[in-house]
């Protein structure tokens, strides 16, 4: 039985979000969430959540590129131990690190979602050993 995934690259303007299956291992882009408030944030991404219903949810973890954490990597977590509660679903962390370095955005565009499938790619790739 295939297995829905949710992925989210987290940033504090905005959450891309991508989408992908235990059957084909191919993530997809699926939306950028663009609210002000922590509520709005969790209100989007609860719906999102209840349309999807996935098994897991996969959340880029950015370190710096020698390995080390910073600001963003514990507000990462926190984010990934808030989906956990709040909506009862397993999280899983992924390294991130060039993630948003791989997209060359024109001005003004956003590729969060594009990310969030990389991250998600990549953790299929690693989880079940696909070559991309």
């Amino acid at each position: 039985m295939a297995h829905t995934l949710l992925a989210f690259d987290f940033g504090l303007k905005r959450i891309g979000v991508a989408v992908g299956n235990t059957l084909l291992k191919r993530a997809q882009p699926l939306t950028i969430i663009h609210a002000e408030t922590n509520d709005a944030k969790f209100s989007a991404l609860g719906t999102l959540i209840q349309e999807w219903r996935p098994n897991l949810c996969v959340v880029g973890l950015p370190l710096h590129p020698d390995g080390a954490e910073h600001e963003m990597t514990a507000r990462c977590r926190r984010f990934a131990n808030q989906l956990h509660g709040r909506f009862g679903v397993d999280t899983v962390l992924v390294d991130e690190r060039y993630s948003s370095a791989v997209f060359s955005p024109q001005a003004g565009e956003s590729v969060d979602d594009q990310s969030a499938a990389l991250i998600l790619q990549q953790y299929f790739d690693e989880k079940y050993n696909t070559p991309t």
